[in-house]
């Protein structure tokens, strides 16, 4: 006869502020009564969690560390679960008053705007709580990246084709939370002497003497504006005197 061990219910990662209070559930199934031992492991140094012989264990978040359930009956049968990250993040959003949440995705480290040189290692980062812990998926331009699914984007050799407006969607069972959006620019960035060249070249162009004027006097929020109409007007006046070909627009 059989006298295998069944785990029902694995426990799930979590990724919480500190000070933050949940238990790990595991649950399993044999042919005779069960005993749970649960274990962590911080930095590679693994320990049995004293006392911890219950399939629930109550936690009081206060580090990152992988945690996993041994389950045995008296045949000395023994199983272990899957093991789990219970990730801890020490600087938390403002205005997340923690007995208010219910588990949902809230982002706690936004990607930020970056100049990459062309072939050198692009990486994005994000990160979310989230109770369990958060899924992950990049989009650049609005369409999603199939194969970034991590808290960190990377890309090891940057293309001018790499550029573009990147977010990230952390999504769990509760709902999904997206991050800011980001400028990523790819380019090569020019020495100092075709720097000057450039300079130069800019300046040559420059004294082409065109000029382009914009009046905005309509908004949406706000009444009409006059101004714009007679300062274009103005303007348009005093740069052809400078010998300016003028081309201006409203709105």
């Amino acid at each position: 006869f059989s006298t295998a061990i069944t785990i029902t219910e694995q426990p799930v990662s979590v990724s919480v502020p500190v000070g933050y209070s949940f238990s790990l559930r595991c649950r399993a199934e044999g042919r005779t009564s069960l005993q749970y031992q649960w274990f962590c492991q911080h930095q590679s140094i693994c320990r049995q969690i004293p006392g911890a012989t219950n399939p629930d264990l109550p936690i009081t978040a206060q580090q990152t560390q992988l945690y996993t359930c041994r389950i045995n009956d008296l045949y000395r049968n023994a199983v272990f679960s899957d093991w789990v990250k219970v990730e801890v993040h020490q600087c938390v959003a403002r205005g997340l008053p923690p007995q208010l949440w219910r588990g949902e995705p809230v982002i706690v480290l936004n990607p930020t705007e970056q100049q990459v040189e062309v072939g050198k290692p692009l990486q994005l980062q994000c990160a979310a709580m989230g109770v369990p812990a958060p899924s992950y998926q990049w989009y650049r331009n609005g369409n999603l990246l199939e194969h970034q699914k991590k808290k960190k984007l990377w890309i090891t050799h940057a293309k001018v084709s790499d550029s573009g407006t990147y977010l990230c969607c952390a999504s769990n069972s509760h709902g999904e939370h997206w991050t800011n959006a980001v400028d990523i620019r790819i380019g090569e960035t020019l020495p100092p002497a075709e720097h000057s060249q450039l300079s130069h070249l800019v300046f040559l162009l420059a004294t082409g003497k065109i000029a382009l004027l914009v009046g905005n006097n309509r908004y949406q929020h706000h009444p009409n504006l006059m101004a714009p109409v007679t300062d274009v007007f103005e303007l348009r006046r005093l740069l052809e005197q400078l010998d300016f070909q003028v081309v201006s627009l409203l709105d």
